[in-house]
């Protein structure tokens, strides 16, 4: 398997948002970009992660309103990154293991995007097709 940095590169923009900012807004971009967490910034600097767990769990179950609730009073502050050169199947580990979807992926402080488990799962299907067709091509010769 790949190193992360690999499957950055295929990856799309990753989406981000302010502690400051509402709930209701944070949905509204995960929505909008068909994403399932989005990495919270302040000036720049990685400070939580917001995922449709949280949201679920501290504001839906919770009974609280989405408009008037700041997305630093329901975020992930304490995010589990992983760096550049982390194996793929460390990743898939790690999230399994600590039962999350995504790992944002850091240079020291440099935040450089973030992996899903559909990324991982990707890659897997991906690996799985070339050796099926390595093996039918070896077979068929």
């Amino acid at each position: 398997m790949r190193h992360v940095r690999e499957l950055l590169n295929t990856q799309n923009p990753v989406w981000s948002l302010k502690p400051q900012d509402s709930v209701f807004e944070a949905l509204k971009i995960l929505s909008d970009h068909d994403v399932g967490a989005l990495m919270v910034m302040d000036e720049g600097k990685l400070v939580g992660i917001l995922s449709e767990r949280d949201y679920t769990r501290k504001i839906a179950l919770a009974g609280k309103a989405s408009k008037e609730t700041l997305v630093s009073d329901i975020m992930t502050a304490k995010v589990l990154t992983v760096d550049a050169h982390t194996r793929a199947e460390d990743c898939m580990a790690l999230m399994s293991q600590k039962k999350i979807r995504h790992l944002p992926v850091v240079d020291g402080d440099k935040v450089l995007g973030m992996i899903s488990i559909r990324d991982l799962l990707d890659e897997i299907i991906s690996e799985q097709e070339a050796t099926i067709s390595q093996l039918q091509s070896y077979i068929a010769s």
